[in-house]
């Protein structure tokens, strides 16, 4: 009887960890795709008004920003699934 509270408490633990490591990748890949995609492409005319070191904003996500802000992604889940994994008790050794 034990063991099957213990099996179901585990099995809770385990989906509540999936869950939040879900979302932290879909906001971060919907950031991404913002970034990247949007800022960079479809925003761009709009973006061309704002000056960012003598060129405009929207050239410069497409350039620059986006390689910077998905460097920023990368460390942000990085630090994030470290924090989940000690929440959760599966940290790394």
């Amino acid at each position: 009887m034990a063991d099957q509270s213990t099996h179901t408490k585990a099995a809770a633990d385990g989906a509540g960890y999936w869950t939040a490591n879900i979302r932290i990748i879909v906001i971060s890949l919907i950031i991404w795709a913002l970034v990247s995609f949007g800022f960079g492409i479809l925003l761009r005319p709009m973006l061309s008004g704002i000056s960012v070191g003598g060129t405009d904003l929207g050239f410069w996500f497409a350039q620059q920003g986006s390689i910077l802000v998905f460097l920023a992604l990368i460390f942000f889940y990085a630090w994030r699934m470290n924090k989940l994994d000690r929440e959760y008790g599966v940290e790394e050794d």
